[in-house]
C-alpha cells in the first residue's frame, strides 16, 4: 500500500512574482544617490562643480574651499583659526590650504601695514584663471564719463600751405571740398575738417591745377571699406601727392611805347638845321602838295 508523502504539495504551486525573479524590477529605482533638493532663497553660496568635483583636491581641501567661499569679506582664515573651527589639526589644515593655493583657489600675499606690521592677505578665487575685483576691494559705482575728461581727438596730418593765400583761392578750395560728397558719400566733411584741408587744396590750385584735376586726385582709387577718418585720408593725399610747382617763365618785356611828341622833336631838330631859306622852301612844297 502506497503511503503519500505528507510534505509533498498536492499540486504544482504557481510562481509568485518578485520571489522567483528578484532582479525583475531592479531598474524601477536608481541604485545611486537620490537628491531631495529645496531651492535656497537666503544664506546660500554658489559653488562650481569644478571645485566640488575636483579630481585632484582632497576632501578636506574641497571642504575648506567651500567654507572659505561662504565667509563674509574680512573673516579670518589663517591656520590657527581654521584649526580651531574644524577637528583636523593645523598640519592637515596647512596641507589643504597649500592644495588650494596650488590649484588657484587661494592667493596669499604678504603686505606691510601703515603701522609697519607684516600681514598675510588671503584672496579666495571661486573660479581660478578669471581674476576680477578682489573680494576685499570695495567696488565703486559706475560713473558717467565727463565730456571734459574724454581723450582728445587725434590730430589730422599736416597739409601744405599756399605760397600766396588769398580769400578767393581759399573759397575755391572750400567749395571743392564741400563738393566731394557728391562723388562719394563717405567724403562728408565737417566744418573743422574743411578748414584744416582748405589750405592744402589751395596749394594745389596755386600750382596751375584745375579744380577737376584736384578733385580726381582726392577721389580716385578710394578703399572699398568704410572710411573711419575721411579727412585724415584726404590730408595724407594732399601732402604725399603734392605736384611740383609749374616751370618758371620769365615775364615778357613790355612793348615799346612811343611818345606822341617824340616825332615832333625829331622834326624840329631837322628844320632847325635847314636855315630860314630851307624852311620857306619846305613850307611852299607842303602847301602845293596839300592843294593838289
Amino acid at each position: 500500500m502506497d503511503t503519500q508523502n505528507p510534505s509533498a504539495p498536492p499540486r504544482a504551486q504557481s510562481r509568485i512574482a518578485g520571489k522567483n525573479h528578484p532582479h525583475q524590477n531592479a531598474h524601477a529605482r536608481p541604485a545611486g544617490v537620490i537628491h531631495d533638493n529645496t531651492r535656497h532663497t537666503t544664506r546660500f553660496t554658489v559653488i562650481g562643480n569644478h571645485l566640488a568635483q575636483h579630481p585632484e583636491l582632497s576632501g578636506l581641501a574641497i571642504g575648506l574651499a567651500v567654507y572659505i567661499q561662504s565667509l563674509p569679506t574680512g573673516a579670518r582664515v589663517d591656520i590657527k583659526t581654521l584649526a580651531a573651527r574644524f577637528p583636523e589639526g593645523p598640519a592637515r589644515i596647512a596641507a589643504a590650504l597649500r592644495e588650494l593655493e596650488t590649484h588657484g583657489y587661494l592667493r596669499r600675499t604678504r603686505e606691510r601695514t601703515p603701522g609697519g606690521r607684516i600681514v598675510t592677505r588671503t584672496i579666495s578665487c571661486n573660479q581660478p584663471g578669471h581674476r576680477g575685483t578682489a573680494a576685499d576691494t570695495p567696488s565703486r559705482p559706475a560713473r558717467r564719463p565727463d565730456p571734459a575728461e574724454r581723450p582728445p581727438r587725434k590730430r589730422l596730418p599736416t597739409v601744405p600751405e599756399p605760397a600766396y593765400p588769398s580769400a578767393t583761392l581759399l573759397r575755391a578750395a572750400t567749395d571743392l571740398l564741400a563738393g566731394l560728397r557728391r562723388h562719394d558719400s563717405r567724403l562728408l566733411l565737417s566744418v573743422t575738417d574743411t578748414e584744416h584741408l582748405a589750405p592744402g587744396v589751395a596749394a594745389w590750385l596755386e600750382r596751375d591745377l584745375t579744380p577737376t584735376a584736384v578733385q580726381h586726385a582726392l577721389t580716385a582709387d578710394l578703399p572699398p571699406e568704410d572710411l573711419r577718418r575721411p579727412a585724415a585720408l584726404l590730408a595724407h593725399r594732399l601732402a604725399a601727392q603734392l605736384p611740383p610747382p609749374p616751370p618758371f617763365r620769365a615775364p615778357a618785356p613790355p612793348p615799346d611805347v612811343r611818345h606822341p611828341l617824340q616825332n615832333c622833336e625829331r622834326m624840329c631838330a631837322a628844320v632847325s638845321s635847314w636855315g630860314p631859306l630851307g624852311v620857306v622852301r619846305w613850307l611852299t612844297r607842303a602847301l602845293r602838295t596839300w592843294k593838289t
